[in-house]
């Protein structure tokens, strides 16, 4: 899993995409991981909501990243889509859990699951994730979508690194 939040917990402000935050710990070193993250990447793993906006914005930018997330195979689950029109994009309709497993049996490099808030809860709850990457970005945000919601099961996790940036933020790297 790989996502900013707020200091008080947020993964966005009140309504979908409401994410100015993100800009406050966005600088060279954030570039730097995004890129070491993309190379890293055999599948880029969305929900329909964030594949929909990060197929939006990233068709349109230039850039190593740009190239990276257009060119990387991507998963989209939905239920409601018809059609996953971005590049190197397949649609899932059913069973989230049991594709994700069947990907990591096979091995290779690393998949991530970008934002997707509902998504990332279902995979919470099946045990999918190997490793937390957190950013935290200096904001209170005070109310929104918490990345973690209330109720959701208890994970005992173990801290495998601590990355401070310049903007103020930090990057906070659990695993299971």
């Amino acid at each position: 899993m790989w996502n900013i939040i707020s200091l008080d917990g947020y993964f966005e402000g009140n309504h979908s995409w409401d994410l100015p935050f993100h800009l406050t710990v966005w600088g060279p070193e954030l570039e730097k991981l995004s890129i070491e993250q993309l190379h890293s990447a055999d599948y880029l793993i969305f929900g329909r909501v964030t594949y929909e906006g990060m197929a939006a914005h990233w068709t349109k930018e230039e850039g190593e990243i740009a190239d990276l997330m257009n060119a990387i195979p991507k998963i989209v689950f939905s239920k409601t889509l018809n059609s996953a029109n971005w590049h190197n994009t397949t649609l899932i309709k059913d069973n989230a859990p049991a594709e994700i497993r069947k990907l990591k049996e096979q091995g290779g490099k690393d998949l991530y699951v970008f934002g997707s808030a509902n998504l990332s809860e279902t995979f919470i709850d099946n045990n999918l994730f190997d490793e937390y990457r957190i950013g935290i970005a200096p904001v209170i945000l005070g109310s929104g979508r918490p990345l973690f919601r209330h109720g959701i099961g208890s994970k005992n996790l173990s801290l495998v690194s601590v990355q401070q940036l310049l903007t103020g933020g930090v990057v906070l790297k659990y695993s299971i």
